[in-house]
């Protein structure tokens, strides 16, 4: 373990996924939105909490992509406008001296269905050599388990997710 700036292991995440957030030929760029606040450094494997990151980042990523393209075969058949691509990536301290890292999309969303195997090992809602359906499961443990902390989601279909990450401040 060790003391670390959170926000430093969330930018080095954005920086590696850039490549995925810019325009492509199908599709407008990810804007990100960061909400920083201002947090003490953070006792905790750091390595392994950019592993969340990576996991939760890539999955809004996923979302959105599988957004645009179910709205590109509507809008087929209908004139409803593009819902803007956005990632909102929130930080704060708590009063109860946790640090909450919100990671938002404005994706696709998850039924109550989804929603309750989430965390299970091996469970996947992407097409079959797309997701192992290990990177929430293994996110929930490194958070849970090696940080004492929680790893919740709140989703709506149709209008995106939020996954809360909050770590116990030492």
């Amino acid at each position: 373990m060790k003391r670390v700036d959170i926000h430093e292991g969330i930018e080095s995440t954005l920086l590696i996924l850039t490549n995925r957030l810019k325009n492509k030929a199908d599709r407008p760029p990810i804007h990100v939105v960061k909400e920083y606040g201002k947090l003490p450094e953070l006792e905790c494997y750091p390595g392994q909490l950019n592993q969340v990151f990576m996991n939760l980042l890539g999955n809004a990523i996923d979302a959105l992509e599988t957004e645009i393209n179910s709205s590109k075969s509507s809008r087929k058949n209908h004139s409803r406008p593009a819902k803007k691509l956005e990632i909102r990536i929130r930080t704060e301290v708590t009063d109860d001296r946790s640090i909450i890292v919100k990671i938002a999309d404005s994706g696709c969303g998850m039924s109550e269905e989804v929603q309750k195997r989430l965390f299970d090992p091996f469970f996947t809602t992407k097409p079959i050599g797309k997701g192992t359906g290990l990177g929430l499961a293994i996110s929930h443990s490194i958070v849970v388990e090696k940080h004492n902390g929680q790893l919740s989601c709140y989703s709506v279909v149709g209008e995106g997710t939020e996954f809360a990450i909050e770590i116990p401040l030492r």
